[in-house]
């Protein structure tokens, strides 16, 4: 039971460390500011979607900064390369949780068959050695019982947070791809981002 329990208090680490990223990642979140960036996009305005960026920590504002400040060299490679690190970033321990998942039935199913062996081992040795057989065969059943309650706590979150990442991913897919055709539709009217990004550039350092 002990291995049991170390299995359990690490996934309850997990779980809430990954409930907590996840809580501030939502929070940090800003749609109405969104919107502002890829109107200015659209509209040429660079320097007001750079501004919303560097006054907020929604991370879709960063990763558009972070486009900007590489459009003189490659504006949508940067992006992806920033969205990766996010993707990686809630990703993070979940590997964790998938071992859990797996190790801990494993765990209670070997405490259960220890038990049993001990058990029966006793057989032979008491004319009460049947009474101890079962009341030692209910008890090492409590270790796979055990087990199998942290591997389904365990399943569901897991399951979630998946979900959650592939949402985010999606998302940032689809910001990339937007801010790309709204950054190309300004271009067309006569805004160059590059040279914005370039002068952007010189004055940063």
């Amino acid at each position: 039971m002990w291995p049991i329990t170390a299995t359990f208090f690490l996934a309850l680490c997990v779980l809430l460390e990954r409930s907590y990223w996840w809580i501030t990642l939502r929070r940090s979140i800003r749609s109405d500011a969104q919107e502002r960036a890829r109107e200015a996009l659209g509209t040429g305005d660079f320097g007001t979607a750079w501004q919303l960026g560097q006054q907020m920590s929604d991370p879709f504002l960063h990763n558009l900064n972070e486009g900007i400040s590489h459009a003189h060299t490659s504006m949508l490679a940067a992006m992806q390369l920033h969205a990766t690190k996010w993707i990686e970033r809630s990703e993070a321990r979940m590997w964790v949780l998938g071992t859990i998942i797996t190790l801990a039935p494993l765990l209670g199913l070997l405490g259960t068959v220890v038990g049993l062996m001990g058990s029966f081992a006793s057989l032979g040795d008491e004319a009460l050695g049947v009474t101890k057989v079962t009341g030692g065969i209910a008890e090492a059943l409590i270790a796979t019982a055990a087990g199998l309650f942290i591997a389904i706590g365990c399943l569901l979150p897991y399951n979630f947070f998946r979900k959650r990442v592939s949402t985010l991913r999606g998302n940032f897919e689809a910001w990339i791809n937007h801010a790309e055709l709204l950054v190309q539709s300004a271009k067309a009217h006569g805004h160059d981002l590059e040279a914005y990004a370039a002068q952007n550039h010189l004055n940063q350092r």
